[in-house]
Protein backbone atom coordinates (compact mmCIF):
# COMPACT_ATOMS: atom_id res chain seq x y z
CA UNK A 1 0.00 0.00 0.00
CA UNK A 2 1.20 3.17 -0.80
CA UNK A 3 2.04 5.68 1.92
CA UNK A 4 0.39 9.57 1.79
CA UNK A 5 3.61 10.53 0.71
CA UNK A 6 3.37 8.58 -2.41
CA UNK A 7 0.17 9.10 -3.65
CA UNK A 8 -1.42 11.55 -5.78
CA UNK A 9 -3.99 14.27 -4.64
CA UNK A 10 -6.40 15.69 -6.57
CA UNK A 11 -6.52 19.16 -5.64
CA UNK A 12 -8.73 22.65 -6.09
CA UNK A 13 -6.90 25.92 -5.47
CA UNK A 14 -9.95 28.34 -3.55
CA UNK A 15 -8.92 31.81 -5.06
CA UNK A 16 -6.36 33.38 -6.62
CA UNK A 17 -5.19 35.92 -4.41
CA UNK A 18 -1.48 36.13 -3.01
CA UNK A 19 -1.56 33.01 -0.81
CA UNK A 20 -3.96 31.23 -3.46
CA UNK A 21 -1.58 32.30 -6.41
CA UNK A 22 1.26 30.48 -4.60
CA UNK A 23 -0.56 27.55 -3.94
CA UNK A 24 -1.65 27.36 -7.52
CA UNK A 25 1.99 27.68 -9.06
CA UNK A 26 3.09 24.95 -6.04
CA UNK A 27 0.60 22.18 -6.80
CA UNK A 28 1.18 22.88 -10.93
CA UNK A 29 4.38 21.84 -9.98
CA UNK A 30 4.43 19.38 -7.44
CA UNK A 31 4.50 15.69 -9.15
CA UNK A 32 2.20 14.34 -6.09
CA UNK A 33 -0.14 17.56 -6.65
CA UNK A 34 -3.09 17.45 -9.88
CA UNK A 35 -3.97 20.74 -10.23
CA UNK A 36 -7.65 19.74 -11.29
CA UNK A 37 -9.50 23.16 -10.30
CA UNK A 38 -9.60 26.76 -9.62
CA UNK A 39 -12.11 28.98 -7.93
CA UNK A 40 -12.65 32.53 -8.11
CA UNK A 41 -15.20 34.87 -7.15
CA UNK A 42 -15.47 37.59 -9.76
CA UNK A 43 -17.12 37.19 -13.42
CA UNK A 44 -14.12 39.07 -14.89
CA UNK A 45 -11.75 36.24 -14.04
CA UNK A 46 -14.14 33.26 -14.81
CA UNK A 47 -12.67 31.27 -17.85
CA UNK A 48 -9.43 32.90 -17.17
CA UNK A 49 -6.01 30.51 -17.03
CA UNK A 50 -5.80 30.10 -13.88
CA UNK A 51 -1.59 30.47 -14.25
CA UNK A 52 -2.13 33.56 -16.19
CA UNK A 53 -4.23 34.98 -13.02
CA UNK A 54 -1.68 33.34 -10.21
CA UNK A 55 1.28 34.76 -12.14
CA UNK A 56 1.22 35.00 -15.97
CA UNK A 57 2.16 31.90 -16.68
CA UNK A 58 -0.50 29.84 -18.57
CA UNK A 59 -0.96 26.48 -17.37
CA UNK A 60 -3.47 25.24 -19.31
CA UNK A 61 -6.50 25.19 -16.63
CA UNK A 62 -9.57 27.12 -16.53
CA UNK A 63 -10.88 29.25 -13.57
CA UNK A 64 -14.26 29.22 -12.67
CA UNK A 65 -17.05 30.81 -10.76
CA UNK A 66 -18.94 27.11 -10.51
CA UNK A 67 -18.23 25.99 -7.13
CA UNK A 68 -20.57 22.92 -7.84
CA UNK A 69 -18.80 21.85 -10.92
CA UNK A 70 -15.44 21.66 -8.73
CA UNK A 71 -17.04 19.40 -6.58
CA UNK A 72 -18.16 17.76 -9.43
CA UNK A 73 -14.54 17.16 -10.04
CA UNK A 74 -14.40 14.82 -6.88
CA UNK A 75 -11.00 16.34 -5.51
CA UNK A 76 -9.05 14.80 -2.58
CA UNK A 77 -8.59 17.95 -0.93
CA UNK A 78 -9.68 21.95 -1.74
CA UNK A 79 -6.57 24.90 -0.43
CA UNK A 80 -8.77 27.08 0.27
CA UNK A 81 -7.15 30.69 0.66
CA UNK A 82 -10.42 32.94 0.24
CA UNK A 83 -9.86 36.69 2.27
CA UNK A 84 -11.87 39.31 2.97
CA UNK A 85 -13.32 41.12 5.91
CA UNK A 86 -15.82 39.11 6.50
CA UNK A 87 -13.61 36.01 5.70
CA UNK A 88 -15.39 33.70 8.52
CA UNK A 89 -19.18 34.43 7.68
CA UNK A 90 -18.18 33.61 3.98
CA UNK A 91 -15.78 30.75 4.34
CA UNK A 92 -17.63 28.40 7.02
CA UNK A 93 -20.35 27.77 4.59
CA UNK A 94 -18.10 26.92 1.86
CA UNK A 95 -16.09 24.42 4.11
CA UNK A 96 -19.40 23.17 5.09
CA UNK A 97 -20.13 22.43 1.75
CA UNK A 98 -17.11 20.86 0.84
CA UNK A 99 -16.73 19.11 4.02
CA UNK A 100 -20.12 17.61 3.58
CA UNK A 101 -19.45 16.31 0.04
CA UNK A 102 -16.37 14.28 1.05
CA UNK A 103 -13.56 16.86 0.22
CA UNK A 104 -10.89 17.56 2.92
CA UNK A 105 -10.02 21.34 3.30
CA UNK A 106 -6.83 23.08 4.11
CA UNK A 107 -7.08 26.65 4.91
CA UNK A 108 -5.20 29.77 5.54
CA UNK A 109 -8.23 32.00 5.51
CA UNK A 110 -9.67 31.03 9.00
CA UNK A 111 -6.70 31.78 11.39
CA UNK A 112 -8.48 31.01 14.58
CA UNK A 113 -9.36 27.08 13.45
CA UNK A 114 -5.07 26.43 13.88
CA UNK A 115 -6.90 25.42 17.38
CA UNK A 116 -10.10 24.19 16.32
CA UNK A 117 -11.61 22.98 19.54
CA UNK A 118 -10.85 26.54 21.10
CA UNK A 119 -12.63 28.21 17.70
CA UNK A 120 -15.74 30.62 17.98
CA UNK A 121 -18.58 30.63 18.05
CA UNK A 122 -19.43 27.41 19.14
CA UNK A 123 -22.71 27.03 16.29
CA UNK A 124 -20.38 27.20 13.49
CA UNK A 125 -17.59 24.77 15.11
CA UNK A 126 -20.44 22.31 15.74
CA UNK A 127 -21.48 22.60 12.14
CA UNK A 128 -17.91 22.29 11.12
CA UNK A 129 -17.82 19.01 12.98
CA UNK A 130 -21.00 17.33 11.67
CA UNK A 131 -19.98 18.42 8.04
CA UNK A 132 -16.36 16.27 8.42
CA UNK A 133 -18.32 13.46 10.18
CA UNK A 134 -20.89 13.05 7.30
CA UNK A 135 -18.37 13.22 4.96
CA UNK A 136 -15.92 11.22 6.69
CA UNK A 137 -12.76 13.96 6.04
CA UNK A 138 -11.26 16.70 7.80
CA UNK A 139 -9.89 20.24 8.04
CA UNK A 140 -7.16 21.99 8.63
CA UNK A 141 -5.67 25.74 8.93
CA UNK A 142 -2.45 27.00 9.62
CA UNK A 143 -0.26 29.53 8.08
CA UNK A 144 3.27 31.16 9.10
CA UNK A 145 1.64 33.14 12.31
CA UNK A 146 -0.94 31.84 13.01
CA UNK A 147 0.18 28.31 12.54
CA UNK A 148 3.27 27.53 13.59
CA UNK A 149 5.60 30.64 14.43
CA UNK A 150 3.92 31.07 17.81
CA UNK A 151 2.17 27.85 18.75
CA UNK A 152 3.84 24.83 17.20
CA UNK A 153 7.33 26.30 16.54
CA UNK A 154 7.17 26.45 20.56
CA UNK A 155 6.64 22.92 20.98
CA UNK A 156 8.73 22.01 18.69
CA UNK A 157 12.04 23.99 20.33
CA UNK A 158 10.42 22.45 23.76
CA UNK A 159 11.36 19.01 22.88
CA UNK A 160 14.55 20.24 23.88
CA UNK A 161 13.43 21.35 27.34
CA UNK A 162 13.74 19.52 30.64
CA UNK A 163 12.05 22.04 32.50
CA UNK A 164 9.48 25.12 30.64
CA UNK A 165 8.85 28.40 33.01
CA UNK A 166 7.52 30.39 30.31
CA UNK A 167 7.08 31.34 26.48
CA UNK A 168 7.12 34.85 24.89
CA UNK A 169 6.83 34.36 21.24
CA UNK A 170 6.84 37.58 19.03
CA UNK A 171 6.03 38.78 15.28
CA UNK A 172 8.01 42.05 14.89
CA UNK A 173 6.89 43.57 11.24
CA UNK A 174 7.18 46.15 8.58
CA UNK A 175 3.44 46.63 7.50
CA UNK A 176 4.33 49.49 4.99
CA UNK A 177 3.30 47.40 1.87
CA UNK A 178 -0.31 46.24 3.16
CA UNK A 179 -2.60 48.58 1.74
CA UNK A 180 -6.26 47.42 2.98
CA UNK A 181 -7.48 50.63 4.54
CA UNK A 182 -10.16 48.97 6.56
CA UNK A 183 -8.11 46.87 8.17
CA UNK A 184 -4.87 48.93 8.91
CA UNK A 185 -7.30 52.25 9.26
CA UNK A 186 -10.43 51.17 10.74
CA UNK A 187 -9.61 48.03 12.56
CA UNK A 188 -5.74 48.85 13.74
CA UNK A 189 -5.75 52.61 13.88
CA UNK A 190 -2.54 53.24 12.22
CA UNK A 191 -3.30 56.82 10.49
CA UNK A 192 -5.25 57.54 12.89
CA UNK A 193 -4.60 60.29 15.83
CA UNK A 194 -4.26 58.60 19.37
CA UNK A 195 -8.08 59.63 20.65
CA UNK A 196 -9.32 57.14 18.26
CA UNK A 197 -10.58 53.80 19.21
CA UNK A 198 -9.61 51.20 16.39
CA UNK A 199 -11.23 47.92 16.92
CA UNK A 200 -7.73 45.98 17.49
CA UNK A 201 -8.33 48.15 21.21
CA UNK A 202 -11.86 47.68 22.57
CA UNK A 203 -11.23 44.76 25.51
CA UNK A 204 -10.79 40.92 24.40
CA UNK A 205 -9.99 41.81 20.94
CA UNK A 206 -6.48 40.66 21.48
CA UNK A 207 -7.11 37.84 23.47
CA UNK A 208 -10.16 36.66 21.32
CA UNK A 209 -7.49 36.77 18.33
CA UNK A 210 -4.68 34.75 19.93
CA UNK A 211 -6.32 32.94 22.95
CA UNK A 212 -6.76 29.61 20.47
CA UNK A 213 -3.21 29.73 20.22
CA UNK A 214 -2.06 30.28 23.76
CA UNK A 215 -4.64 27.41 24.48
CA UNK A 216 -2.99 24.86 22.00
CA UNK A 217 0.68 25.46 23.81
CA UNK A 218 -0.78 25.16 26.95
CA UNK A 219 -2.63 22.05 26.37
CA UNK A 220 0.30 20.24 24.82
CA UNK A 221 2.77 21.18 27.57
CA UNK A 222 0.12 20.36 30.30
CA UNK A 223 0.31 24.11 31.49
CA UNK A 224 -2.39 25.23 34.14
CA UNK A 225 -3.68 28.26 32.09
CA UNK A 226 -6.87 29.65 34.26
CA UNK A 227 -6.73 33.14 32.45
CA UNK A 228 -6.00 35.92 29.78
CA UNK A 229 -5.05 39.20 29.95
CA UNK A 230 -3.74 41.71 26.75
CA UNK A 231 -1.95 44.70 26.53
CA UNK A 232 -2.50 47.01 23.59
CA UNK A 233 0.15 50.05 22.88
CA UNK A 234 0.58 52.78 19.85
CA UNK A 235 2.76 54.72 19.06
CA UNK A 236 3.07 57.99 16.58
CA UNK A 237 5.02 58.74 13.38
CA UNK A 238 6.94 61.89 13.97
CA UNK A 239 7.08 62.05 10.28
CA UNK A 240 4.53 61.68 7.50
CA UNK A 241 4.44 58.48 5.60
CA UNK A 242 3.89 57.49 2.42
CA UNK A 243 2.98 53.75 2.83
CA UNK A 244 0.46 50.99 0.46
CA UNK A 245 -2.57 52.14 2.60
CA UNK A 246 -2.07 55.80 1.54
CA UNK A 247 -0.38 59.07 3.80
CA UNK A 248 0.34 58.44 7.24
CA UNK A 249 0.35 62.26 8.71
CA UNK A 250 2.85 62.84 11.32
CA UNK A 251 1.43 62.72 14.70
CA UNK A 252 -1.37 60.09 13.52
CA UNK A 253 -0.20 56.25 14.79
CA UNK A 254 2.39 54.79 13.23
CA UNK A 255 3.40 51.67 14.95
CA UNK A 256 0.83 49.17 17.14
CA UNK A 257 2.25 46.66 19.92
CA UNK A 258 -0.08 43.85 21.26
CA UNK A 259 0.24 41.36 23.71
CA UNK A 260 -2.10 37.93 24.37
CA UNK A 261 -0.98 36.81 27.66
CA UNK A 262 -1.80 32.87 28.85
CA UNK A 263 -2.14 33.57 32.99
CA UNK A 264 -1.30 30.24 35.49
CA UNK A 265 -1.11 30.58 39.41
CA UNK A 266 -1.31 34.26 38.88
CA UNK A 267 1.90 34.00 36.45
CA UNK A 268 2.30 35.25 32.96
CA UNK A 269 3.68 31.98 31.05
CA UNK A 270 2.90 32.28 27.45
CA UNK A 271 2.79 35.39 25.69
CA UNK A 272 2.44 36.17 22.32
CA UNK A 273 2.75 39.60 20.84
CA UNK A 274 2.77 41.37 17.95
CA UNK A 275 4.92 44.90 16.97
CA UNK A 276 3.55 45.75 13.99
CA UNK A 277 5.38 49.17 12.20
CA UNK A 278 4.65 51.29 8.82
CA UNK A 279 8.55 52.38 9.51
CA UNK A 280 11.70 50.90 11.03
CA UNK A 281 11.98 54.58 13.01
CA UNK A 282 8.75 54.53 14.87
CA UNK A 283 8.80 53.47 18.55
CA UNK A 284 12.34 52.57 18.09
CA UNK A 285 12.54 51.09 22.12
CA UNK A 286 9.96 48.56 21.07
CA UNK A 287 11.55 45.19 20.27
CA UNK A 288 13.01 44.68 16.89
CA UNK A 289 13.68 41.95 14.76
CA UNK A 290 15.57 41.02 11.44
CA UNK A 291 14.98 42.86 8.40
CA UNK A 292 11.14 44.01 7.54
CA UNK A 293 10.08 40.78 9.22
CA UNK A 294 10.81 38.06 11.63
CA UNK A 295 9.46 35.91 14.28
CA UNK A 296 11.33 35.27 17.72
CA UNK A 297 10.26 32.47 20.28
CA UNK A 298 11.93 32.60 23.94
CA UNK A 299 11.42 29.93 26.31
CA UNK A 300 12.73 30.31 29.74
CA UNK A 301 13.46 27.53 31.72
CA UNK A 302 15.95 24.88 31.69
CA UNK A 303 17.72 25.75 29.74
CA UNK A 304 16.57 28.82 28.04
CA UNK A 305 16.31 29.19 24.56
CA UNK A 306 15.91 31.87 22.12
CA UNK A 307 14.89 31.23 18.40
CA UNK A 308 14.65 33.90 15.66
CA UNK A 309 13.03 32.91 11.88
CA UNK A 310 12.78 35.11 9.26
CA UNK A 311 11.32 34.17 5.86
CA UNK A 312 12.81 35.45 2.80
CA UNK A 313 13.20 35.45 -1.20
CA UNK A 314 15.68 35.87 -3.56
CA UNK A 315 13.24 35.36 -6.32
CA UNK A 316 9.87 36.59 -5.41
CA UNK A 317 8.53 35.99 -8.96
CA UNK A 318 10.03 31.90 -9.15
CA UNK A 319 8.56 31.62 -6.04
CA UNK A 320 4.65 32.36 -7.42
CA UNK A 321 4.79 35.88 -5.68
CA UNK A 322 4.47 38.73 -8.41
CA UNK A 323 6.68 40.97 -6.50
CA UNK A 324 9.14 41.52 -3.75
CA UNK A 325 7.33 43.00 -0.66
CA UNK A 326 8.58 42.69 3.34
CA UNK A 327 6.02 40.07 3.65
CA UNK A 328 6.50 37.98 0.66
CA UNK A 329 8.95 34.61 2.09
CA UNK A 330 6.20 34.78 5.00
CA UNK A 331 3.35 34.48 2.15
CA UNK A 332 4.64 31.27 0.63
CA UNK A 333 5.52 30.10 3.71
CA UNK A 334 1.59 30.45 4.72
CA UNK A 335 0.73 28.70 1.59
CA UNK A 336 2.95 25.36 2.41
CA UNK A 337 2.01 25.18 5.81
CA UNK A 338 -1.60 23.99 4.21
CA UNK A 339 0.23 22.57 0.86
CA UNK A 340 2.73 20.31 2.13
CA UNK A 341 0.29 19.04 5.03
CA UNK A 342 -2.21 17.51 1.78
CA UNK A 343 -1.14 14.37 2.07
CA UNK A 344 -1.38 13.79 6.05
CA UNK A 345 -4.41 15.36 6.29
CA UNK A 346 -6.27 12.87 3.62
CA UNK A 347 -4.71 10.29 5.49
CA UNK A 348 -5.58 11.84 9.17
CA UNK A 349 -8.87 10.37 10.77
CA UNK A 350 -12.07 12.28 9.54
CA UNK A 351 -12.28 15.61 12.05
CA UNK A 352 -11.13 19.27 12.70
CA UNK A 353 -7.56 19.10 13.25
CA UNK A 354 -4.53 21.32 14.48
CA UNK A 355 -0.96 20.75 14.07
CA UNK A 356 -0.95 18.53 17.12
CA UNK A 357 -2.59 16.09 15.64
CA UNK A 358 -0.49 15.97 12.79
CA UNK A 359 3.03 14.07 12.23
CA UNK A 360 5.42 16.18 10.98
CA UNK A 361 4.06 17.61 7.54
CA UNK A 362 7.61 16.93 5.52
CA UNK A 363 6.99 17.92 2.05
CA UNK A 364 9.10 15.03 0.54
CA UNK A 365 8.74 16.46 -3.74
CA UNK A 366 10.09 20.14 -2.74
CA UNK A 367 13.72 19.70 -3.29
CA UNK A 368 14.54 20.47 -7.09
CA UNK A 369 17.67 19.07 -8.55
CA UNK A 370 20.54 21.85 -9.56
CA UNK A 371 18.57 24.30 -7.87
Amino acid sequence: MATPEEKTYRVVVWATGGIGSIAIRTAHQRPNLDLVGVWVHSPEKDGKDAGELANGEPIGLKATTDTEALIALKPDCVIYAASGPERDALAVPDYVRLLESGINVVTTSTTRLVNPHAYQPTEWRDQLVTAAKQGQVSLYASGIEPGFAADYLPLVLSTQSSSVDKIHAFEIGLYDDYGVPDIMSDALGFGRPLDYQPWIGFPGAITGEWQGQIRLVAEALGIPVDGFRETFDRAVTERTLEVAMGTVEAGTCGAIRMQAIGVADGRDVITIEHVTRLAHDVAPDWPRGIGDLSYRVQISGDPDIDCTLAATLKDPRKAGVGHMTSGAGAMVATAMRVVNAIPYVVAAEPGLLSAVDLPLTIPKHAYVAGQ
